[in-house]
């Protein structure tokens, strides 16, 4: 069953203005006219109510909230005409924002798998790999746990990491997680019956690019049942195995190179 939850985030440039919490905040010092019991409404200390509102005041580039003169009553804060016009912006935006979700969520699965899709999209890294599966299978040691990631496809890839990481990350069988491996630690053979290698990771697949360097050169292969693998080996190497598109092989690579993560 598909669950969806958000929250609308203000941004302008690269700084953050805040979300709903701020903007609570704003209503409560419209609501309570003092900084003080706002932050005790809104379940903040008095300090990180002024933090937030000197945030929101400079990321605005104008004042959302200012002290009022005193008087009879003492001085206390306001609202300025901006901070509410934003209170009432974000407001009907929130409506729409729950309509929108509400909406999606009456898609059913096939919106659920393609958000989730999306989802890994957002997810950056140096690694040139990236994979995603399911784990399969948790194996414990003494220090380091094996962890088989089942592949879309069908292929699997081993990883070896640390007992306390598969705690942390939760990994057990039927969980969603990708694995990530520099192209540098991905060796290329050609399909052998004889061949042998102590790798525990070796999937076949044929190579769809070849792009030459000055020294080396990034191969590119589409694994079998889907996803690809990018290695970087010499020019050399290249030449000796003749690899070039359309050439079956195999991207080799050990349990030990693996890094593993999950999603949100």
């Amino acid at each position: 069953m598909l669950e969806l939850q958000g929250a609308i985030w203000f941004r302008s440039g690269s700084q953050d203005w805040g979300g709903k919490d701020r903007i609570a905040l704003l209503a409560a010092i419209g609501e309570h006219g003092s900084i003080t019991a706002a932050a005790r409404a809104v379940g903040i200390s008095y300090k990180a109510a002024w933090d937030a509102i000197d945030a929101m005041n400079n990321s605005a580039g104008e004042p959302l909230v200012v002290r009022a003169a005193g008087g009879k009553g003492g001085g206390g804060t306001r609202l300025t005409e901006r901070a509410e016009q934003l209170i009432r912006t974000y407001r009907a935006l929130e409506e729409e924002h729950r309509r929108f979700v509400a909406h999606l969520g009456r898609l059913g699965d096939a919106a659920a798998e393609d958000l989730n899709v999306m989802r890994r999209f957002m997810i950056r890294t140096s690694a040139r790999n990236k994979l995603f599966g399911k784990v399969e299978s948790v194996r414990g040691g003494a220090v380091n746990d094996e962890v088989v990631l089942a592949l879309p496809g069908g292929q699997t890839i081993v990883s070896t990491i640390t007992h306390e990481s598969v705690e942390t990350l939760e990994l057990k069988p039927g969980v969603e997680a990708f694995a990530l491996i520099k192209a540098s630690s991905v060796l290329i053979g050609l399909p052998d019956p004889g061949l042998r290698l102590s790798a525990r990771n070796q999937l076949p697949g044929v190579v769809s690019r070849v792009v030459p360097g000055a020294v080396n050169a990034e191969v590119v292969l589409d694994l079998d049942g889907g996803g690809s693998v990018a290695a970087i080996v010499t020019n050399e190497s290249v030449q000796t195995l003749g690899l070039a598109e359309g050439v079956r092989a195999l991207a080799i690579f050990k349990a030990s190179a693996v890094i593993l993560g999950v999603v949100g």
